[in-house]
């Protein structure tokens, strides 16, 4: 049975996790994390040649995230999706007009996370 008390463990500096390595860390089963990239389209590892599921550093943040709304928050499915699309969607309020990003569907959801990785890395090499 997993641990469903708050998970505080430190996410190794590593580029790329197995799905077992993941489910340690997020203290779930592999099953349930599965799960979650069908729920969840911002969660979308690849797989190697062999099949296997491999997470980047980012896709297991977005696990640590979906615990805790789930699981320490008591958040539905339903509730977390909601949170990630409202932490995910910029409007006009808060960005300047060429940046305005609305998602109206996984896709663009995808592309936003994109878009906003992009310019993480654009910083760092800049620095």
């Amino acid at each position: 049975m997993p641990n469903k008390n708050k998970v505080t463990q430190k996410i190794p500096d590593k580029l790329f996790f197995k799905i077992g390595e993941v489910s340690k860390l997020a203290a779930t089963k592999p099953h349930v994390l599965r799960y979650w990239e069908k729920e969840f389209p911002v969660l979308k590892p690849t797989k190697s040649d062999t099949g296997q599921r491999v997470y980047r550093k980012k896709d297991v943040e977005l696990i640590m995230e979906i615990r805790r709304l789930l699981y320490d928050e008591n958040f539905t499915i339903s509730g977390a999706k909601k949170q990630f699309k409202r932490k995910y969607t910029r409007t006009k309020k808060n960005v300047a007009q060429k940046d305005i990003v609305e998602v109206q569907s996984a896709t663009d959801l995808d592309i936003a996370l994109l878009r906003n990785e992009l310019e993480e890395i654009l910083k760092l090499l800049k620095n």
